[in-house]
């Protein structure tokens, strides 16, 4: 029906112009009566279709102004000005063809989603690979996807893998993936053949909520659009008044029909649309689905937003912060191996912070054997020759537990973090603290949402208040509630809604509701669609919460831009009315005038679709290479940086031994110094070029400096002291080691927030 509909709308225009053309060329050769009948079935054509397509709004009862086109053409043919008539059709047909032609073009980020959507895969059995249909595949299922297919379903990596996630993200550049990391269905497979364990079926997995996203997305209309159709009903006894009272005060019909041919309100009833349906394309290209013109429309208005903590503002799954070895003859790199080789065949919601870690730090993995879990207790199997345990500290250390375990539990329960401890062959090696850390671009984020227009960042959150409060000043939050169940969300929310147009975003099932009672909801779904995807008007399918204030940058710039399309088209329109009126503007005249401006408003309209300003800042790909290349040695040289406190902790002034930290304080010369000053030569100069300004790269070439400082007195320490030292000298290593240690540690944390944040998830 759709493709009948076009070519007929084609066949109108092709028709229309050819007879406009026709009559044309026998006029210039002097042929009047030949033109005059071209022209006339011209205006005849374009009256059927007007004639039709009246009825067909009265049929629907839908706004149309359609009326107006009939009494024109039909006027037109009465007062003999059949070459008006013809320029009408025109305008009617080229009008209903833009407006098709800009609402595919506008549509084709959203269509483009649903048309990747893959129907088959490959399954891994005992016998080989077997091609199934996607909705038989579950969790757990071993999958071969090959080069150049779509993930079908959410899973975990079981080999390295280069995706291309522009679909769900925007981003271009393929990324690469290690083993361990969950990956979302949708996402192509952009180098050689990936084994994934599905951990979600094809329903539930995040393509097929994106999809069921996308089709909401295009069910609604936006409250701009809305009053538009209704001030064209207002305009159409307006126009009629104005045509009847030029007929009566100058006794001339031709007034009339010159009214009625430049009265068609085209600018309002397609400029309108294509600039909502434009906001909503672009917003789809950079990774943010909003579900209707509504949902735009009040994304626009937004001025108090309201975040949730877990997920939002942190990333919503454990990470390791820091490995405990039992004692100085247990290398943390290797333990974090083992675990993490262990861990690659543990559906456990650690596992892959385990294996992720790991790989990120460039550890070689092996594939484990005779792997039992000990319900309750954790995992053991065998890496290599060894034997490796897993889980609870009372399973890996039974019995009286040691100092370094008692430190770790206590460490453990004053960060809020968790704990994985591990054995090598019987004996306790050492601990793993995981957390939710904060999400490196979250303060950046806020920053940009100020600068995006929004007023006011309150925190809702569930979590106590001293978590909520570390959070909260960390990213710049006006204000904190804590302690919140669903209940309380939503007196919050209402109470902040009540002041201004409210914004709420989350991405757990229990912030459902809040997003529903929120102006907007905005969900994060880039680890797959929940129920608050489902409950909220605006997701993101990338895993950047900056991608929030591009997207109301959007919404308003295409709200303006419509807005700006209507009023210059109506306002040329009305002048036209009253030019014709009076007798200045004759049919023919107005009608080609009526159609130039047709065509000025859906050109203004269309601006909605190209790119325009954006908080996100991007860098080419070279660059993003080595910002790449210094977050990975930035990653690996973590364990090295727990490792300065781990050798201050054991300095001890009853025993004094500087062996340790004369090892150390050659590693950190020949490993980490290198790395700060290449961080200082390249990095520095690279953040401050693709932000435009100096932000953040005064405070990281202060650590830099900070950094140097530390080792150079650490160095002179060390080297004044013959021998294991006194005890005063150990005060002193040890102070120097903290204070280098919380150095890094800050320095660190602000090149994630302000420089690797850069990167695309």
């Amino acid at each position: 029906m759709k493709y009948l509909r076009d070519r007929l709308e084609l066949f109108l225009v092709v028709a229309a112009l050819g007879l406009l053309a026709g009559g044309m060329c026998f006029w210039l050769l002097d042929f009047a009566e030949l033109s005059a009948i071209l022209w006339t079935a011209g205006a005849l054509l374009g009256l059927a279709f007007s004639v039709v397509w009246t009825i067909d709004a009265l049929i629907k009862r839908k706004p149309s102004v359609d009326v107006i086109a009939v009494l024109a053409l039909g006027g037109a043919l009465w007062v003999n000005e059949p070459f008006a008539g013809a320029m009408i059709t025109v305008m009617l047909g080229t009008g209903r063809l833009l407006e098709a032609r800009a609402q595919a073009r506008a549509r084709r980020e959203l269509r483009l989603l649903m048309e990747r959507a893959p129907r088959t895969a490959r399954r891994r059995t005992g016998d080989g690979l077997e091609t199934v249909a996607i909705d038989e595949l579950k969790s757990t299922d071993r999958l071969l996807i090959g080069t150049g297919e779509v993930l079908p379903v959410d899973g975990r990596l079981l080999s390295g893998a280069t995706l291309d996630e522009s679909a769900l993200t925007g981003e271009s550049l393929p990324v690469e993936r290690f083993i361990g990391e969950t990956v979302r269905s949708g996402v192509l497979n952009a180098g050689a053949p990936v084994d994934l364990m599905a951990t979600a079926a094809a329903a539930d997995s995040t393509y097929a909520g994106v999809i069921r996203l996308v089709e909401q997305a295009q069910a609604s209309s936006a409250p701009f659009v809305r009053t538009a159709d209704r001030f064209a009903l207002v305009f159409v006894p307006v126009t009629l008044v104005l045509a009847a009272a030029a007929w009566l005060l100058s006794s001339d019909p031709v007034r009339a029909v010159a009214v009625l041919v430049v009265a068609t309100p085209c600018p309002l009833l397609l400029a309108a649309p294509i600039a909502i349906i434009s906001g909503l394309s672009r917003a789809a290209g950079i990774g943010v689905v909003i579900k209707g013109g509504g949902a735009l429309e009040r994304l626009a208005a937004g001025k108090v937003a309201l975040f949730d903590k877990t997920g939002t503002l942190t990333r919503g799954q454990p990470s390791v912060a820091e490995i405990l070895v039992a004692d100085d003859s247990v290398d943390a790199h290797e333990i974090l191996r083992l675990a993490a080789s262990l861990d690659q065949v543990s559906p456990h919601v650690l596992a892959s912070s385990i294996v992720t870690a790991a790989t990120r730090r460039h550890a070689r993995l092996e594939l484990p054997t005779k792997v039992h879990e000990e319900h309750g207790y954790g995992l053991r199997g065998h890496v290599g020759n060894q034997e490796v345990r897993l889980g609870k500290a009372s399973w890996i250390a039974p019995g009286d537990q040691p100092a370094w375990v008692l430190r770790a539990r206590h460490r453990a329960e004053i960060d809020g973090s968790l704990t994985v401890f591990i054995a090598v062959d019987g004996v306790a090696a050492g601990a793993f603290l995981l957390n939710d850390p904060i999400r490196p671009d979250a303060p950046r984020m806020i920053r940009t949402l100020r600068g995006a227009g929004i007023e006011r960042v309150v925190l809702v959150t569930g979590d106590r208040a001293d978590v909520a409060d570390t959070v909260g000043r960390i990213v710049g939050a006006d204000a904190i509630r804590s302690d919140c169940d669903p209940a309380e969300k939503l007196r919050v929310i209402t109470h902040e809604s009540g002041t201004a147009a409210s914004i709420m975003v989350g991405d757990g099932v229990n912030d459902a509701p809040a997003l529903a009672a929120a102006g907007v909801g905005v969900a994060l779904a880039a680890r797959g669609a929940t129920a608050s995807s489902e409950a909220a008007d605006v997701v993101l399918t990338v895993d950047r919460i900056d991608a929030l204030a591009d997207a109301i940058l959007i919404a308003r710039r295409s709200l303006r831009i419509g807005r700006q399309a209507v009023f210059v088209g109506m306002g040329l329109s009305l002048i036209a009315m009253v030019a014709a009126a009076v007798g200045l503007l004759a049919p023919a005249p107005g009608a080609v005038l009526q159609e130039v401006i047709d065509v000025m408003a859906i050109g203004i309209a269309l601006r909605a679709v190209l790119p325009g300003k954006a908080h996100s800042s991007s860098m080419t790909p070279a660059d993003l290479a080595t910002v790449r290349e210094l977050k990975m040695e930035h990653d690996s040289l973590g364990a090295l940086v727990e490792k300065i406190r781990a050798v201050a902790d054991e300095l001890s002034e009853s025993q004094p031994d500087l062996g340790s930290a004369r090892t150390l304080a050659k590693r950190l010369d020949t490993e980490l110094l290198p790395h700060e000053r290449q961080e200082e030569k390249v990095l520095v100069p690279l953040v401050g070029r693709t932000l435009g300004d100096d932000e953040g790269s005064s405070d990281t070439s202060r650590t830099h400096a900070e950094i140097e400082l530390y080792m150079s007195r650490l160095h002179r320490m060390i080297d004044g002291i013959d021998g294991p030292g006194t005890s005063a000298d150990i005060v002193d290593i040890r102070g120097l080691l903290y204070g280098l240690y919380a150095i890094l540690k800050l320095h660190n944390t602000l090149e994630d927030e302000g420089s690797f944040s850069l990167l695309p998830s």
